[in-house]
C-alpha cells in the first residue's frame, strides 16, 4: 500500500496541471498571449504556449499535499533541499516564460539554467561518486557540484530541443519517468537518511508524471483537424528536464549502490536515465555537432531535428511522435527487465534487440515508399506519353490528314505537269 501515497501525489499534480492549462488556454486567447508562427515550427496556426505555468502550478501544490502526509514525513526531513528544487523550478520556468514570449538570446538562457542547476547543487543534492573501470571513484565537493550542474543543464535542453512536436515532451518524460520510478520503488536503494521507498527522487518522479499526463490531453494531437491547443513552451520543457535530472541526481547520485564496481545491475542507476532519454539526448547531441560544424552556437535554432526529419521522411505527425514513444519504451522496458535474477541481463537484451529492429524499420519505412514511388514515377514518362497517343487518336482526323495528303499530292502533281509543257 506504500504506493497509494505516490499516486495521491500524481493525482494531485495532474488534476491541477489539467485545471491550470485550461485557465492558461482561456487567459491566453483572451489576450493573445501567444507568438507569431516561426519558419522551424511545425504547427500553422498560433498556439499560446505558456503550458509550463499550468504544469509548474501541479508540481508545486503535489509537493503542499506530500507535505502534509505522515508517510512522507522523511522526505521533508531537509527542506532546504525542497525549498531549492522548488526556487530552481520557478526560475527555470519564468526564464522558459520570458523566452516563449520576448525570444531571449541564448546566453541568457543558459545563464539562467546554470543559476538554477547550481541552487539544486549548493543544497546538497548532488552526485557525489562515478564508476569507473573495476571500481568507484568519490568525487571532490568541486567536481560534484561542477558535474551536477553540467548533468541537470544537459537534460533540460535535451528535452527542449525534441520540444517541437505535439505530446512529444509529454509523453517522452511520461513513459521515461515511469520506468525510474519503477526502478527506485521495486530496488532497496535510496538516501540513507530516507526509507528506500519513501525519498525525494520518487516523490518528484511521481510529481512530473502526474504533470505531465494533465497536461498532455490539452497537448496532444489527434489528427490535423484537432491539433494541440496548448504547448508547454520553453518553461514546460525545461521545467520537466530540471525535475527528471534532479531526481536521477537524487536517487543514483548521493550514495554508492552495493557491488557499483562489480557489474552492469549494480549500474542501472547510472545508466537507466541515458537510455530512457536515449532520443531527446541523441537529438540534443546531434544539433551541437551539426550547428558547431557550421560555425553557429549550439544553441542556435534551426529546422533539421529528429523529429524534423521524420516528418520530412514522409510520416505523419501522430505517427513521428509514436515512434519517439516506442524508442523511449523500447529502451526502458529493457534496462528493467535487466533487473530480473537470474536471466534478466539475457532477456533485457534480447527485448531491447527485438524492439529496436522493429522501431528501426518503422522508422525508415517511409524510405522505401518513397523510392517505390521514385521508381514509378521515373518509368511514368514512357507509359503516360504512349496512354496520351492512344487516347488522342480520332479516326477521323486521321481520315481528314489523309484527304488532305492525298490532295496536297495531286496538286504537286499537276504543278510539275504545268511546268513541263512550259
Amino acid at each position: 500500500m506504500r504506493i497509494i501515497f505516490y499516486v495521491i501525489v500524481a493525482l494531485v499534480s495532474g488534476v491541477v496541471s489539467f485545471g491550470a492549462s485550461w485557465v492558461i488556454w482561456k487567459l491566453s486567447h483572451r489576450y493573445r498571449l501567444y507568438p507569431k508562427i516561426r519558419e522551424r515550427d511545425v504547427h500553422t496556426r498560433p498556439t499560446p504556449r505558456l503550458g509550463g505555468i499550468a504544469m509548474f502550478f501541479g508540481v508545486v501544490l503535489a509537493f503542499a499535499v506530500g507535505s502534509q502526509l505522515p508517510a512522507l514525513d522523511l522526505i521533508f526531513t531537509q527542506p532546504a533541499q525542497v525549498l531549492a528544487i522548488l526556487g530552481a523550478a520557478l526560475l527555470i520556468v519564468l526564464i522558459g516564460v520570458a523566452d516563449d514570449l520576448w525570444d531571449l538570446d541564448w546566453f541568457t538562457k543558459l545563464a539562467g539554467q546554470i543559476i538554477a542547476a547550481g541552487l539544486i547543487a549548493w543544497q546538497g543534492v548532488q552526485i557525489s561518486w562515478l564508476p569507473l573501470p573495476g571500481t568507484v571513484a568519490s568525487l571532490a565537493p568541486y567536481q560534484s557540484v561542477l558535474l551536477t550542474i553540467f548533468i541537470i543543464v544537459l537534460v533540460m535542453n535535451a528535452l527542449n530541443f525534441i520540444d517541437g512536436l505535439d505530446g512529444l515532451v509529454a509523453g517522452v518524460a511520461t513513459i521515461a519517468s515511469a520506468a525510474f520510478f519503477v526502478y527506485g520503488y521495486y530496488v532497496s536503494y535510496g538516501p540513507t537518511e530516507q526509507s528506500d521507498y519513501f525519498n525525494l527522487a520518487q516523490f518528484i518522479t511521481a510529481a512530473v508524471i502526474g504533470a505531465c499526463l494533465g497536461f498532455l490531453p490539452w497537448n496532444f494531437r489527434r489528427d490535423d483537424e484537432r491539433p494541440a491547443r496548448l504547448f508547454m513552451g520553453d518553461g514546460g520543457a525545461l521545467l520537466v528536464g530540471l525535475l527528471m535530472a534532479t531526481s536521477t541526481v537524487a536517487l543514483a547520485g548521493q550514495q554508492v549502490p552495493a557491488g557499483a564496481s562489480e557489474g552492469l545491475v549494480a549500474l542501472i542507476p547510472v545508466i537507466l536515465p541515458l537510455a530512457v532519454l536515449i532520443v531527446p539526448l541523441a537529438d540534443f547531441a546531434l544539433a551541437v555537432l551539426r550547428r558547431l560544424r557550421a560555425g553557429k552556437s549550439p544553441f542556435s535554432a534551426d529546422r533539421k531535428h529528429l523529429h524534423h526529419r521524420l516528418l520530412d521522411m514522409g510520416h505523419s505527425h501522430v505517427h513521428a511522435v509514436v515512434i519517439f514513444y516506442a524508442w523511449t519504451a523500447v529502451a526502458s522496458v529493457g534496462m528493467l527487465l535487466f533487473l530480473i535474477p537470474g536471466r534478466g541481463l539475457l532477456i533485457g537484451g534480447i527485448v531491447m534487440l527485438v524492439g529496436f529492429v522493429v522501431c528501426t524499420i518503422v522508422t525508415l519505412a517511409p524510405l522505401s515508399r518513397r523510392k517505390a514511388v521514385e521508381s514509378a514515377v521515373q518509368s511514368a514518362p514512357a507509359a503516360l506519353a504512349a496512354e496520351a497517343q492512344v487516347a488522342d487518336f480520332d479516326p477521323l482526323d486521321a481520315a481528314a490528314a489523309e484527304h488532305t495528303d492525298a490532295e496536297s499530292a495531286s496538286a504537286l502533281e499537276r504543278l510539275h505537269e504545268k511546268e513541263a509543257s512550259a
